[in-house]
């Protein structure tokens, strides 16, 4: 961390998705460190993980006949639809968590990517050279964690920075 003109020069990204956990942590975040983020020379940056373009589907035959599985293509016209729908959706998101950066008088750019949130959060804190990271815990169940795995807990064990995890009361 490089200190300019006495002032502290960190960057910060929070990651948010559709779930309210990351509002809550980005409004805990503004909250609670409001004097760090007010020295900083660098925006907050609002860093979003958009899914990728559907790649195939699985359709079921109907009751009347046998029940056979297979896996049938999108065609592009209807990949790149639902890829321009998420990326309104996310963008819509990334809008809203910006308009309360806003309200708290702090300054934020977004930063939405497509691919898989684990990998894509913690290469962009090494890319962006971010030095600390903030994302709410969903509260996942410890079975759900075993089997899905929690974002939150890959980041922590694998960003190469401090990261917060803001757990929402219950």
């Amino acid at each position: 961390m490089a200190v300019e003109n006495g002032s502290s020069d960190k960057k910060v990204m929070v990651a948010i998705d559709e779930n309210e956990t990351s509002y809550h942590a980005l409004v805990w975040y503004l909250q609670n460190f409001q004097e760090s983020i007010s020295k900083s020379s660098h925006p907050l940056i609002l860093f979003m993980v958009q899914p990728p373009p559907p790649s195939n589907n699985t359709f079921a035959a109907s009751l009347g006949s046998a029940r056979m599985f297979c896996n049938v293509s999108p065609t592009p016209d209807y990949a790149n639809a639902v890829q321009e729908r998420n990326r309104l959706i996310s963008s819509g998101i990334l809008e809203k968590a910006k308009s309360i950066c806003t309200s708290h008088g702090v300054n934020a750019e977004t930063l939405l990517v497509v691919g898989d949130a684990k990998k894509a959060i913690c290469d962009a804190v090494q890319k962006l050279n971010v030095d600390l990271l903030v994302l709410g815990d969903h509260g996942d169940g410890k079975l759900k964690r075993v089997f899905l795995g929690s974002v939150s807990n890959h980041c922590v064990f694998n960003a190469k920075c401090p990261v917060l995890v803001v757990k929402k009361p219950e």
